[in-house]
């Protein structure tokens, strides 16, 4: 039973999925806020945003026309976040919902320029994240790490200060340095000098590419970035000798299948290229990105892409271990995470 979705059929499949212990490594921290957190801030700071306080009226809300209007939105989301107890609520919920999907380690994407610019105070926002992570460890037994990323759409300024508070405040829980927003019209070069810094400073380079451009971006962050792994990469499969170089130095792609259909970056779910990139023995890993404003979440999305794969419960839990391996968490950590996995697999009836 290598291939299909056998043994307990699809329902089966879910629920193995949703009792299955994961990681998650491509994961937005504003965008990740439920819609109840959203309304709640929104209604905290009302008739200072366009954002819906209905958590129903969220949906249509989080309707998008492209990757430009994504963004847009997405703003309207961070600038709700305006004080430490907003970043606190906000953190914690997140450990919340991913709690309740068996996600046992996640290294969110926190964006921190976003909001110090807004008027929080630098030591207030570490202090409130970190708080979080240590409560969200102690309560839910969710490990979170921080990749603070450079909103690449702000331009240089921006990354200067990503840097230094990366650097400079250096939280306890932060184990990466990326790079988001959108692609087109930013090029990954200019970025090249903070992320020589953060290297320096022991910090992994995790920058988004290939998501809306071409493979050309992702041969960017490698060769300027010092990627070692490629946030979503899709067009990835349109260059031959990527698709080998990523293969023979095992660099992970985080794949993210409801997100590039949410913000148009694919056209049908079917048309993802995740198929195209297992195929070609990529080390490819399974995220939500900003999952209540795609609608999703990463128990669904390890659905979606069982039913493109045509996966079984042993094929899931493969991709799992994938992102277990392709994570920064340290090599106990590892081995403990990929043993539950293990022995849910093992545990689960066989059809």
């Amino acid at each position: 039973m290598a291939e299909g979705v056998q043994g307990n059929g699809v329902q089966g499949i879910e629920a193995f999925i949703a009792g299955m212990p994961k990681a998650e490594l491509h994961v937005h921290h504003v965008g990740s806020a439920s819609p109840r957190v959203v309304a709640e801030l929104a209604a905290r700071h009302a008739g200072r945003s366009k954002v819906p306080t209905d958590p129903q009226a969220l949906a249509e809300y989080f309707t998008f026309t492209d990757f430009a209007h994504f963004i847009e939105v997405y703003l309207s989301v961070v600038d709700l976040v305006r004080d430490a107890e907003d970043v606190r609520s906000l953190t914690y919920g997140v450990a919340e919902d991913m709690a309740r999907q068996n996600i046992r380690y996640a290294e969110l994407t926190v964006t921190p320029y976003s909001s110090v610019r807004r008027g929080i105070p630098d030591v207030a926002f570490m202090e409130a994240i970190e708080d979080a992570r240590r409560s969200a460890e102690q309560d839910l037994g969710v490990v979170l790490r921080w990749c603070f990323d450079i909103p690449g759409e702000a331009g240089l300024a921006s990354a200067e200060e990503t840097a230094r508070l990366a650097l400079d405040l250096a939280p306890e829980g932060l184990v990466s340095f990326g790079l988001g927003g959108p692609e087109i019209g930013v090029p990954r070069p200019q970025f090249k000098p903070y992320f020589d810094r953060a290297r320096a400073a022991g910090l992994h380079s995790v920058p988004h590419a290939g998501e809306s451009t071409g493979p050309e971006t992702v041969w960017d962050a490698i060769r300027e970035l010092g990627a070692e792994r490629i946030g979503h990469g899709t067009r990835s499969v349109q260059d031959p000798a990527l698709v080998d170089y990523l293969g023979e130095h095992r660099i992970p792609l985080e794949v993210c299948p409801t997100s590039n259909l949410a913000t148009r970056v694919v056209e049908r779910i079917e048309e993802h290229p995740i198929r195209q990139m297992v195929d070609a023995g990529l080390l490819v890993t399974v995220n939500s990105d900003d999952p209540p404003m795609f609608g999703t979440d990463l128990n669904t999305e390890y659905a979606v892409v069982a039913k493109l794969l045509g996966l079984d419960e042993a094929g899931v839990a493969a991709l799992a271990r994938n992102a277990v391996e392709a994570s920064f968490l340290d090599p106990a950590g590892k081995r403990r995470l990929t043993g539950e996995i293990d022995a849910h697999l093992a545990a689960w009836p066989k059809g």
